[in-house]
C-alpha cells in the first residue's frame, strides 16, 4: 500500500469475509424473527435536526454533550448523524401520523454514529437492530418484546446469557425514589466519585450503576425502588414477570439496573452474559448484549401527547462476534471443471443455472490443476460436488431430466 493511500477513519471498519457473513447472519435472523412477531419494517433517515436528539436524549447526557456528530448544513440548520434509533422513530411517529396505526410495532436496523473511544466491539460508526412498540400501555407489550429478544438470541445460537430485569415504577414512584437517593447519597457527597457528585442533582439513579469503587461501597445500602412502588406499579411489574414465566423467558431481578432519563418508566432490562460463559469470554461478563426499557414520557419531550412506548436495541457487531463461524455459509453444490474445454465450461454454466433456479447456492471452480480444483471443492464442504470434462461427462440439453442432476438435487428438503 502506498503512503499516499488514504486510510480508514479511526473507529470505522471494513467488514469482509467471515466477519461479513456473521454480520449478515445477524441481520437475516433478526428480519426472520421480527416477521414472526409481526413487526413492521421501518427505514429512518441517517441524520435529523440536532434538536430531535438533544430534546429526546437530554442536553446533560454524555451522548448529546460529548458524542454526537453534529454539523451545520448549507442552509444554516444544525443536523446530527443519528446516535440511536428511538428519538428518530419517535419523531417519525409524531410527524407522519403513525398514531393511526397505534399500537404500532416497528423494527429497523442500520448504522449509528457516536464520537467515543473505539474499543473491542464498539466503533464510532456502528450498527444496531432495534424493535419498538409504540402506543401500548399494557405490560403485555413488554413481555412480547422480551420474548422476541429471547427468541432472537436463541436462533442466533447465543447461549449463556440471562435477562436482567428491574422496574423503575410509575412517575410518582420514581420521583419518591429519586428524592430518597438524593438524600442518601447527599450525605456522603464528598466520598463519591467526581462523576457521581455531578450526577447527584441531575441523574441520581445513574449512581446506582457506577463502576467506580468509591461509589460502589455505598450502592448496596442505597434505597431500593421496591420501597416506593405504588400498587399500580407493583401490579405492572408482576404482570411482566408472570408473562415472562409463561412465555418461557428466564430472568433475574437486577435492582441496580436503572435508566437515568426522566421519561423512562416501569420495565428496564438487559441481556448480559453469564460469568464463565463463552459470551462472557468474548465480550466480558458485564457487557450488555441487548438492552432497553419502557419510555412512556419520551413523546412529550418532542412536543407530542403522552404516549406509552417500550423498545430495545442490540449492537450487530457484538452479536456477530458471538455468532462467529456459525454464520459461515456452506454451498449446496460445487461445480468442478476437470479441464478447460468449451464443453466442460458450457456444461458447468448449464448446471449452475439449473441449480440456482432450484433455489440452491452453487459456484464453479475452474482454476488450478484438476486435483487442486477438487481439493478446493472438498474443503468448502458442499452438500454435493458435480464434475465435468471434455469426454462427454456432462448434462444433456435438459439437465432436469439427467439422472445425475436429479441425484444432485436429492438433498433438497
Amino acid at each position: 500500500m502506498s503512503k499516499n493511500t488514504p486510510k480508514a477513519i479511526r473507529g470505522t471498519q471494513d467488514i469482509f469475509g467471515a466477519d461479513a457473513e456473521a454480520f449478515s447472519f445477524v441481520v437475516e435472523t433478526f428480519e426472520r424473527v421480527r416477521k414472526l412477531y409481526r413487526f413492521r419494517r421501518a427505514e429512518m433517515p441517517v441524520f435529523e435536526k440536532t434538536e430531535v436528539f438533544s430534546r429526546a436524549i437530554g442536553e446533560t447526557t454524555d451522548v448529546v454533550s460529548k458524542e454526537m456528530y453534529s454539523f451545520e448544513d448549507r442552509g444554516g440548520d444544525s443536523l446530527t448523524l443519528r446516535p440511536e434509533f428511538t428519538a428518530g422513530i419517535a419523531r417519525a411517529y409524531l410527524t407522519n401520523g403513525w398514531q393511526q396505526h397505534a399500537p404500532v410495532k416497528l423494527a429497523t436496523h442500520g448504522p449509528l454514529f457516536r464520537y467515543e473511544r473505539p474499543q473491542k466491539g464498539r466503533y464510532r460508526q456502528f450498527h444496531q437492530i432495534d424493535a419498538e412498540i409504540i402506543g401500548a400501555a399494557e405490560p403485555q407489550a413488554d413481555v412480547e418484546l422480551l420474548a422476541m429478544a429471547d427468541q432472537l438470541l436463541k436462533e442466533l445460537g447465543i447461549e449463556g446469557v440471562t435477562l436482567h430485569l428491574n422496574t423503575l415504577g410509575d412517575g410518582d414512584s420514581r420521583e419518591a425514589w429519586r428524592a430518597a437517593l438524593i438524600d442518601y447519597f447527599g450525605a456522603v457527597r464528598g466520598e463519591l466519585s467526581e462523576d457521581s457528585q455531578e450526577r447527584l442533582e441531575k441523574n441520581p439513579l445513574r449512581i446506582l450503576d457506577s463502576k467506580d469503587r468509591r461509589d460502589q461501597q455505598f450502592v448496596a445500602d442505597a434505597p431500593k425502588i421496591d420501597q416506593f412502588l405504588s400498587d399500580e406499579a407493583k401490579a405492572f411489574f408482576e404482570s411482566v414477570t408472570s408473562g415472562l414465566d409463561a412465555a418461557g423467558v428466564k430472568w433475574a431481578r437486577a435492582e441496580s439496573l436503572v435508566r437515568g432519563l426522566d421519561y423512562y418508566r416501569h420495565t428496564a432490562f438487559e441481556f448480559i452474559p453469564d460469568e464463565g460463559s463463552a459470551a462472557a469470554d468474548a465480550l466480558g461478563a458485564q457487557s450488555t448484549i441487548l438492552g432497553g426499557g419502557r419510555y412512556d414520557g419520551l413523546m412529550e419531550s418532542l412536543g407530542g401527547p403522552a404516549t406509552p412506548a417500550v423498545g430495545w436495541a442490540a449492537g450487530i457487531e457484538r452479536l456477530a462476534m458471538l455468532v462467529g463461524e456459525k454464520a459461515e455459509p456452506l454451498a449446496d453444490a460445487i461445480v468442478v471443471l476437470e479441464d478447460d474445454s468449451d464443453f466442460a465450461h458450457n456444461q458447468g454454466w448449464i448446471a449452475l443455472r439449473s441449480l440456482r433456479e432450484h433455489g440452491l447456492s452453487a459456484e464453479m471452480i475452474a482454476s488450478g490443476s484438476p486435483r487442486k480444483r477438487y481439493d478446493k471443492a472438498v474443503k468448502r464442504s458442499p452438500k454435493e460436488i458435480v464434475t465435468f470434462n471434455a469426454t462427454g461427462h456432462g448434462f444433456g440439453s435438459d439437465p432436469d431430466t439427467d439422472p445425475r442432476f436429479v441425484a444432485a438435487l436429492a438433498f433438497l428438503p
